[in-house]
């Protein structure tokens, strides 16, 4: 029985009794590799799809589907079987799903003509591949990624083509034959081979293999070295190394599961052994590895998803999204200096730890592919084309280290970034049946409209329903999928509310532009002459209300800029990419956390709660998505925010943990949190803000210099007592 899911690149808890088949599988004799050359040889025809490729879109998308779909039934078997003739069986029928779902591919590439000409006239032909190739899908998606993403799929499918027409209300839908939902599911590029397929040979598999490259060529362990060497010695400092490791090898991997699989096993123990509960050194761990999929430049292939959906380049979108991820492990790293204090974790002095000189020196060059990276893409290179180059400066820059990448290991990349993506491929082409049937039926406008009568146009309620579904979709999709199904259902909405509060701003301030006053002229004439100068909110909500629905995005055109407005549509759906990671850390699912809590030996539940408490700005920043310039603003708006929002944040952690530099009273500790709300709050005055941190920072030097007085008195009574022995 399938009991898990997936998160990036990576697959967790799937299903128990197959996984040691699988493992026989891959260390096979004979199978094994096959598999790794086949691996290999998928690597190389998605470099040739990315680089130099005149092959159409479909025809990419359709290899890319069964290529995976081969590589996904010879690596994940269907079921366990139990004898060694139930095993050859097994494979036989695996073996043969895989060269199906080949055929089915070379079936549409070779026949694309005649299939167009048809239409959504189908032949034999036409009928028994298109169902193979959905049922197929399906089936490998419940093999990586459990029921739950099959069985939303079907039920979509028979919404569009069955038992839509009896819903009554807003959700009614005619209905559509079933040659028609087929055609758009498959032979059409719509669904399996439509835009998140693309996504998926594109983007997604370029930067999972650039970093099969970094990772192969000893980055990962550069990472950790130089995290241990630049963070550990500080008071709390294996703390500082799990979050600031996490957010390196986070800019390579982009999974959390990954990040605290890799950097987990190392700063767990240190953290224990300098002093942190064990409980709360697992929460570290995965609240900091969460990150991963924040931070730039590869986000868990959220950025790439974000790009296609917005139409911003993703080059803006990862400059945007670094304050934001520094924001949050900064945030978690506060917790951890609070605990240090709190627990009395000394700094650890770890002689296997080497010189901060001899790190760099003996691995700078593993820096040398991210500079690559970024040159590329700011020269205008494309970001597939950019992976690219970052991938041959890999090998490069190997050539530095005293163990370069030879011929094996390039191999050994290669076939790693393959598997690496295999689940991940497979989910993002099922997801995108989801996305074809949310576009066909305009579901997506309809939840939009929904939540908003839910909300009663209040932006703050809508982000909480949001983030309310999000936690539940969570307990059964992956984060990248939960993204996706949110973005299309309900970034309209958010986006519609952002946009209009922006709207409201002009109007109370009397800002609006002349060609946005002429819509009013047609909606109300007689309210015109208020336009001219400021009012106040109500009387701003009340004249935005009297403009039509038909003129509410005409309205937001004129009076707003083209870049303004594409920058709220970012904002919007990066409210929604960071709270799709709750389900992270938020009990009952909480992958990261179960998996730092297999390593620290900690309860799994009482682990996600602690990992939940940690990763706090998951919640805090995506409100300053939508109530500051966080994203929307110029730099100097953009640096103001982040460093306000920096101390807010300290305060209401310290409100949360009772403890700044000592422990608070009641009286202190509940002042943090409107202090907290004064430099959060995105009132824009600088007086308020300012107030705020001027209190906050002259209650953190009070409770340094108490926590000092009450840690030299404990030193001298111990010094007394063990004078008086």
């Amino acid at each position: 029985m399938v009991t898990g899911k997936t998160e990036g690149e990576t697959v967790i808890v799937v299903r128990d009794e197959s996984v040691s088949e699988a493992s026989e599988r891959v260390d096979h004799w004979l199978l094994g590799p096959v598999i790794f050359w086949l691996a290999i040889a998928t690597a190389l025809i998605h470099l040739y799809f990315n680089t130099v490729s005149t092959l159409s879109e479909l025809w990419s998308s359709a290899l890319h589907f069964g290529l995976f779909g081969l590589i996904c039934t010879l690596t994940t078997p269907m079921f366990k079987a139990r004898t060694v003739g139930g095993k050859r069986l097994a494979l036989g029928g695996d073996i043969l799903l895989g060269l199906t779902a080949l055929v089915c591919a070379f079936y549409l590439i070779f026949f694309e003509d005649d299939l167009y000409q048809r239409g959504f006239n189908f032949s034999t032909g036409d009928w028994v591949f298109s169902v193979v190739s959905v049922a197929l899908i399906l089936e490998l998606a419940r093999r990586t990624v459990g029921w739950f993403i099959p069985v939303l799929c079907i039920v979509a499918l028979t919404y569009v083509a069955w038992w839509g027409q009896y819903v009554d209300g807003i959700f009614n839908f005619p209905g559509l034959s079933w040659e028609t939902v087929l055609y758009r599911s498959y032979i059409g590029g719509q669904g399996m081979l439509g835009s998140i397929a693309r996504i998926s040979w594109t983007y997604v598999f370029m930067f999972i293999l650039f970093g099969a490259f970094l990772v192969k060529s000893g980055a990962g362990d550069f990472i950790i070295e130089l995290a241990r060497c630049a963070a550990g010695r500080f008071v709390g400092g294996p703390g500082f190394v799990a979050v600031f490791a996490s957010g390196l090898m986070g800019s390579v991997s982009g999974s959390s599961v990954a990040n605290t699989v890799s950097t987990g096993v190392i700063t767990i123990p240190l953290m224990r052994k300098a002093g942190f509960p064990a409980r709360f050194a697992a929460g570290v761990e995965a609240a900091a590895s969460t990150g991963g999929q924040l931070m730039p430049p590869v986000m868990g292939a959220g950025a790439f998803i974000m790009a296609s959906y917005t139409q911003v380049s993703y080059l803006t979108i990862i400059a945007v999204a670094a304050l934001p991820a520094l924001l949050y492990f900064i945030s978690v790293a506060m917790f951890v200096r609070i605990e240090a204090k709190r627990s009395h974790a000394d700094k650890l002095e770890d002689a296997a730890a080497p010189a901060l000189k001899e790190v760099l020196k003996g691995g700078w060059h593993f820096l040398l592919p991210l500079v690559v990276l970024v040159a590329a893409l700011v020269y205008g290179f494309t970001p597939t084309y950019a992976a690219g180059i970052a991938i041959l400066s890999v090998i490069v820059a190997s050539l530095l280290s005293k163990s370069p990448m030879g011929l094996r290991d390039i191999l050994d990349a290669l076939a790693m970034g393959t598997r690496n993506i295999t689940t991940t491929a497979i989910l993002l082409i099922t997801v995108g049946l989801i996305v074809m049937v949310v576009s066909t039926t305009g579901i997506g406008n309809t939840f939009s409209l929904m939540i908003t009568n839910w909300a009663g146009g209040s932006l703050l309620i809508t982000i909480l329903l949001v983030a309310l579904a999000s936690l539940i979709l969570g307990m059964g999709l992956p984060v990248t999928a939960a993204y996706i199904v949110l973005a299309t259902l309900s970034a309209p909405a958010i986006y519609s509310l952002i946009a209009q509060s922006q709207l409201l701003e002009l109007m109370v301030s009397g800002n609006l532009p002349e060609q946005a006053k002429a819509i009013f002229m047609l909606a109300a004439p007689d309210k015109l002459p208020l336009l001219d100068g400021p009012m106040d909110v109500t009387t701003a909500k009340q004249m935005l209300a009297l403009v039509p629905d038909t003129f509410s995005s005409q309205l937001l055109e004129q009076a707003l800029s083209p870049e303004t407005l594409s920058m709220l549509l970012v904002a919007a759906h990066m409210v929604i990419f960071w709270l799709s990671q709750d389900s992270n850390v938020t009990p009952p699912v909480c992958l990261t956390a179960f998996a730092a809590a297999a390593i620290a030996g900690t309860p799994q539940m009482r682990t996600g709660f602690t990992a939940w408490k940690l990763a706090k700005g998951l919640y805090i920043v995506p409100l300053l998505f939508a109530y500051s310039p966080l994203i929307t603003g110029d730099f100097t708006e953009m640096i103001q925010v982040f460093c306000f929002a920096l101390f807010g944040i300290y305060a209401i952690i310290a409100g949360l943990e009772g403890f700044l530099e000592h422990k608070l009273n009641l009286l202190v500790r509940a002042l943090m949190f409107p202090l907290g709300a004064l430099m959060l709050w995105p009132h824009g005055q600088l007086l308020i803000d300012g107030a705020g941190l001027i209190i906050f920072i002259s209650v953190l030097v009070w409770s340094s210099r108490y926590g000092k007085r009450l840690s030299g008195n404990h030193s001298g009574n111990n010094e007394g007592s063990a004078n008086a022995a």
